[in-house]
């Protein structure tokens, strides 16, 4: 948490200032969970809540003093309809969801939005990794039939950081080619 503090405190020294935190820290620590270990559990947890809630906390005062700032949080498709072998994963996500929620009204009345982006699957090295026989499957149940691009995900986000953003807050923007319509 004190890290996290001083980095907010060295970003206003150099920079003037800080417009946005866009926090996309996560790790995988996938297993069956009959199979999951508490210190599998613990990481995914640490790295995705209490990471967002160190670097929001550490945070929030100074844009609630200047009324103005905005929190691009991602979650992910397994937050919203899971995925087998992910519990702690979409456990984690599923938790950002519902922080940024109640972030999102907490601090609206002072210019702060709060929102999220939840990627489906998106073309990196994490599902460079899967076989041809998994990425045959997952287009199965992707309806826009491929995977996203770091581009489209980068778009989203950068359009929820943006002023054109403003009114919008404590929504979820899903880009998942259709995986899953909420």
């Amino acid at each position: 948490f004190e890290a996290v503090q001083e980095m907010i405190e060295t970003a206003k020294k150099e920079f003037g200032g800080l417009d946005s935190i866009i926090n996309p820290a996560g790790i995988l620590r996938d297993t069956m969970f009959h199979k999951m270990s508490e210190a599998d559990w613990d990481a995914v947890i640490a790295v995705h809540l209490r990471g967002t809630y160190n670097v929001t906390r550490a945070s929030v005062e100074y844009f609630r003093d200047r009324e103005a700032g905005n929190y691009v949080l991602f979650t992910s498709t397994s937050g919203l309809i899971g995925n087998i072998g992910q519990a702690n994963y979409a456990a984690s996500k599923a938790g950002l969801i519902g922080m940024s929620k109640s972030l999102a009204q907490e601090v609206a009345s002072r210019g702060i939005t709060v929102n999220c982006v939840a990627p489906g699957f998106i073309e990196t090295a994490m599902t460079d990794e899967l076989s041809d026989a998994q990425k045959e499957k997952l287009m199965g149940a992707i309806p826009a039939g491929r995977m996203g691009s770091a581009q489209e995900i980068a778009a989203a986000t950068l359009y929820l950081a943006s002023v054109e953003a403003s009114y919008v807050t404590g929504q979820t923007l899903h880009v998942n080619g259709g995986m899953a319509m909420i």
